[in-house]
């Protein structure tokens, strides 16, 4: 695992979610419109909270589209949770000119939400899974 530089920013952010949830982050990436949460394997429920509440006081303090990632050490489960709600099918880890690559294959019903809009859920996977698993690209098959 490369290690995480966090922002001044980012660290701020930290304190306020679990402050607010209860739940441990290990990670935050602060986007112009998004903030994207790595949460420690097990708080996702915290991070959620009952009927979303926790999330959704979060969304209104920050006035910012949160995103959360459950955290695992094996890299597959982690690419797995990244894409939140899309079934992964499989996720293969393979080494290609010194590159570390995951092909990841999801059905054709749900290639447009792995992708999303402009391309943002396939590119904040790459993000995470190059932060904390050094995975320098992620394919999607």
């Amino acid at each position: 695992m490369s290690e995480i530089k966090l922002s001044t920013e980012g660290i701020r952010y930290i304190a306020l979610f679990e402050s607010m949830t209860g739940a441990t982050v290990k990670d935050c990436i602060v986007e112009e419109n998004r903030i994207i949460y790595v949460v420690k394997p097990g708080d996702m429920g915290a991070a959620i909270g009952r009927n979303g509440d926790h999330i959704n006081r979060i969304k209104k303090t920050v006035d910012k589209h949160i995103e959360l990632v459950e955290y695992s050490d094996d890299p597959i489960i982690f690419i797995k949770n990244a894409f939140g709600p899309v079934t992964v099918k499989s996720v293969n880890i393979t080494i290609r000119n010194d590159k570390r690559l995951a092909y990841v294959e999801v059905s054709n019903k749900e290639k447009g939400l792995a992708i999303g809009r402009e391309g943002k859920n396939i590119e904040k996977v790459k993000m995470v899974a190059q932060r904390h698993h050094d995975i320098d690209d992620v394919i999607l098959q």
